[in-house]
């Protein structure tokens, strides 16, 4: 590690041989140039998938000027190195978007779970102002081994879907909605309040949190990782 590098982070590369999975590099509050030397730590290590968490066009330039091949999601505010994400094992997660303004968190779920190795589908557009709309994206709900769903505003679709699957269900409240949904304390406490069991709850806008955990519940046995 430089010398430079040590005046601000010391990066934990021994994380996924610890605990089985890598960490995260969250870019808020961090320097272009302090993400740029994070990102010339970890190129020597393309054994380790690297994800940059809530970065900025500044910060993405810095990641891409030290790792051009990484892959820069716009919408999810997500770059990933190595650019392709590991073979998939493991169950399906599958995530759920209630609208198209809670799709920039739901994508950041998406990614981490794909690029911490799972297979990932993506529905989109579903809230509960049209419940047709879910009821009709049922067949990919019910292949599911955790559902993610993204939502603001009252924050009523987790407990929907986890009325309708036999499977955990993770919610992601989101800062959607307006001036009574609080920045999404709205959404947050409607979910914490669910009345269907099996809901998990993560912090408002984490999408890489929802993701993480859903990773890890759609993980394969023990015994088949390797």
């Amino acid at each position: 590690m430089s010398d430079d590098l040590a005046d601000f982070a010391d990066l934990d590369l021994e994380r996924t041989a610890r605990r089985g999975y890598p960490e995260a590099v969250y870019c808020a509050g961090k320097t272009p140039e302090q993400v740029a030397a994070i990102a010339a730590a970890v190129r020597a290590r393309p054994d380790i998938v690297t994800l940059f968490t809530r970065a900025t066009s500044e910060h993405a330039a810095a990641v891409l000027s030290e790792l051009p091949d990484a892959r820069h999601d716009v919408g999810a505010a997500l770059l990933a190195w190595p650019p392709e994400p590991p073979e998939p094992a493991g169950g399906l997660v599958v995530v759920v978007a209630a609208g198209t303004s809670d799709l920039r968190f739901a994508r950041e779920a998406l990614l981490t779970a794909r690029y911490l190795g799972r297979r990932t589908e993506l529905i989109v557009d579903v809230g509960v102002a049209g419940l047709h709309r879910v009821l009709a994206r049922l067949d990919v709900l019910r292949r599911a081994r955790v559902v993610v769903v993204a939502a603001g505003m009252d924050g009523a679709l987790p407990s929907v879907v986890a009325g309708l699957v036999a499977v955990p269900v993770v919610a992601l409240p989101t800062s959607v909605g307006y001036g009574a949904a609080f920045g999404g304390v709205a959404a947050l406490l409607s979910m914490l309040n669910a009345c269907a069991p099996g809901v998990a709850v993560v912090n408002i806008d984490n999408g890489y949190g929802a993701g993480h955990l859903a990773a890890q519940i759609a993980a394969p046995p023990a015994e088949d990782r390797t």
